[in-house]
């Protein structure tokens, strides 16, 4: 993997930090397009199901038919998936690395990640050459992500996430800030809804709905609308009623919120007005 050097005051978005970015060490076929509309996707490394949903079904496919190029962390977790969720979508995406990139601990698994995203149009980047990763290079990563991105949208974290550094970076930099939902009985929830109650950032919610009709469904989650049609129920009744597991019922309950499918209020749930199940 051929890696180069740029000078930061030539990288779009870094001037506005405070603290210089002296240059960029990078893989990939440079160009300043992929920064023309661009926006970070960060989270927990602790994704649970419901995040990866979110990313992968809704919120990065959704930015890359807006042609946005995505931008993220590579770490595990939500980074790598809004990563990879972009490229499968045919669309760009930039990691920020927090550590360097000819740095000798990056592991055969992150390499291959990272050739696969040069090789698909994306970019590489680091404020490193052979730096390791440490307590400190994250939260300097975080913020060239914020620098360089137009929006910031926080799926999952915990209430001492590293994301919600990005997050911070992003209000500091006048950045739009979106924050993802969650259970509230979600610790990794606890950063995103955090944001949301002190207006940090916006609800994001999914623009695109979801076809109400019974054949058009999820048939995954079709047993949930039939339940659902003729009685508003909780989730542990629910999870009685379809011997399934809380945890599966619940990402997937949050999910069907987010879309509109369904409406909760007061720990119930029940299918919106109009969506109704057809026979």
């Amino acid at each position: 993997m051929e890696i180069k050097r740029i000078e930061g005051r030539k990288v779009a978005g870094l001037a506005a930090l405070l603290q210089p970015v002296d240059e960029l060490w990078y893989s990939g076929e440079w160009d300043e397009g992929i920064f023309t509309h661009t926006a970070a996707v960060v989270g927990s490394r602790r994704m649970t199901q419901y995040g990866q949903r979110v990313v992968e079904e809704k919120l990065v496919p959704q930015l890359v038919s807006g042609g946005v190029t995505v931008i993220s962390g590579m770490m595990y977790g939500v980074d790598q998936a809004a990563h990879r969720a972009c490229m499968e979508c045919g669309g760009r995406t930039v990691a920020v690395l927090g550590f360097g990139l000819k740095w000798p601990g990056i592991s055969t698994n992150d390499l291959r990640f990272m050739d696969e995203i040069v090789k698909k149009g994306g970019l590489v980047v680091s404020e490193w050459e052979n730096q390791p990763g440490t307590l400190w290079t994250f939260p300097m990563r975080d913020r060239i992500m914020a620098a360089l991105a137009q929006e910031i949208y926080v799926v999952e974290a915990a209430a001492k996430s590293g994301s919600l550094i990005t997050a911070e970076w992003g209000v500091k930099l006048g950045r739009k800030v979106w924050a993802v939902p969650g259970p509230v009985t979600s610790k990794v929830s606890e950063g995103t809804n955090r944001l949301i109650a002190d207006g940090k950032a916006q609800m994001w919610l999914p623009q695109q709905q979801i076809s109400l009709s019974l054949k058009d469904r999820d048939t995954n989650n079709a047993e949930i609308y039939a339940m659902l049609q003729n009685e508003t129920l909780g989730i542990d009744d629910l999870a009685r009623k379809l011997k399934r597991p809380v945890e599966e019922l619940g990402a997937k309950l949050s999910l069907l919120v987010l879309s509109g499918e369904i409406i909760e209020k007061e720990g119930k749930y029940f299918l919106g007005s109009g969506n109704w199940v057809k026979r």
